[in-house]
């Protein structure tokens, strides 16, 4: 099997976007009357700029397919985040390790209490997030906050840094099921520049890790990039490539695609106003990643505004967090007059944008006529039976 990395400096990317940039309302047009698109240069064509005009078509596409293949269905999620320790230098995240935070990694026990928090709240999907650091994985603080957790949510999905194959098997024999890893910018020269100090400057060993996270078990792959750090239609071509590649390679798993755009953060550099994807834009990539990949879950954070996730319910999109908080401890101990104040929470990797409850988001998913999910299975108590 070929590795993403080894594939893909062999994409006509750059060409690919330029075509998007060339892309007549005809070419656009005919895509829209099949219902779909074949291949990444008809994706090239749907995030043109003259395919804006044709978002109300775009979104009928998107709909129908996702009703066919998921129904009026919206998979609700929670993060906790269990470590803001970080041994990386990242010019646009809060956890960066040149940035004065306090670095807090939680204890077992208070794991254990912020996820019965979210129990409470109706939470059967758990997504665990820490910063990039060695120790979590190595120590086995990760295999026993999954043990814990799994006894309370039946869906334990992780977020942390990439590792070795040999290192993710423990944490799948323990019960999580999916894995979330983001390449960050696709552009290797940006990636440089955005990548300055720490193991996380490896963008080829990062961008394989879906692949390793495959081999040792996981059976859910999350992936994006994040839009804001260079060309906005250059990361979506590759994240599309990406996507298809897993698909073909690492089929006994579901692919997922988030869509996360730049955030306020402790220390943050400023982006380049020309690379930031606007709410439009964010809308149109939504549906032409449908329209490619009409099997992917796709993913939107409570890092876009209210009303930009309301809009998105029926058009495309089949995960969605609420009520999250990105600092460890942060559903027990998060300082509302202190946020109003400074418009920052210390700890955090960034501050969300949606802060309705689960429960206000919730009841707004079913006025739209769709069925918020907090648990889609369980885990099975069937043994295989004996051969012998």
């Amino acid at each position: 099997m070929p590795l993403f990395s080894e594939v893909y400096p062999t994409l006509p990317i750059d060409a690919l976007v330029q075509q998007s940039m060339d892309t007549t309302e005809a070419t656009v047009d005919a895509i829209i009357r099949r219902g779909y698109a074949r291949n990444l240069r008809e994706f090239a064509a749907l995030i043109s700029p003259v395919a804006e005009s044709r978002l109300e078509q775009m979104a009928f596409c998107s709909q129908r397919i996702t009703q066919r293949y998921f129904g009026k269905t919206i998979r609700l999620y929670a993060p906790i985040y269990l470590s803001n320790e970080c041994v990386n230098v990242c010019k646009y995240c809060g956890f960066s390790r040149h940035n004065k935070i306090p670095r807090v990694t939680l204890p077992i026990e208070k794991v254990i209490h912020e996820t019965k928090l979210l129990a409470k709240q109706g939470f059967r999907n758990l997504l665990l997030v820490a910063g990039e650091h060695p120790k979590y994985v190595s120590n086995g603080y990760v295999e026993e906050c999954i043990k814990e957790c799994i006894k309370i949510m039946p869906s334990v999905n992780l977020e942390l840094a990439p590792a070795e194959v040999e290192d993710y098997k423990p944490l799948v024999a323990s019960g999580c099921e999916g894995l979330t890893v983001y390449q960050e910018t696709y552009h290797e020269p940006t990636y440089r520049e955005m990548h300055t100090h720490g193991p996380k400057r490896k963008y080829l060993w990062r961008m394989d890790t879906p692949e390793r996270g495959y081999e040792a078990g996981f059976r859910r792959l999350n992936i994006s990039a994040l839009y804001g750090l260079y060309d906005w239609r250059f990361e979506a071509i590759s994240v599309a490539a990406h996507a298809r590649h897993l698909m073909q390679y690492c089929w006994k798993a579901q692919p997922a695609i988030s869509f996360i755009r730049m955030r306020p953060a402790v220390g943050q550099w400023s982006p380049d106003p020309k690379n930031l994807m606007g709410d439009r834009s964010t809308v149109q990539l939504l549906t032409a990643f449908r329209m490619l990949l009409p099997y992917a879950g796709l993913n939107i954070s409570t890092r876009e505004r209210p009303e930009v996730r309301d809009g998105l319910v029926k058009i495309g999109v089949t995960h969605m967090s609420a009520g999250s908080c990105t600092e460890p401890g942060g559903y027990e101990s998060f300082d509302q007059e202190k946020w109003v104040q400074t418009q920052h929470q210390d700890g955090e990797q960034f501050h969300i944008a949606d802060e309705r409850s689960p429960k206000e988001f919730s009841e707004m998913i079913r006025r739209q006529g769709y069925e918020p999910v907090w648990k889609d299975f369980d885990q099975s108590l069937v043994r295989p039976s004996s051969t012998e």
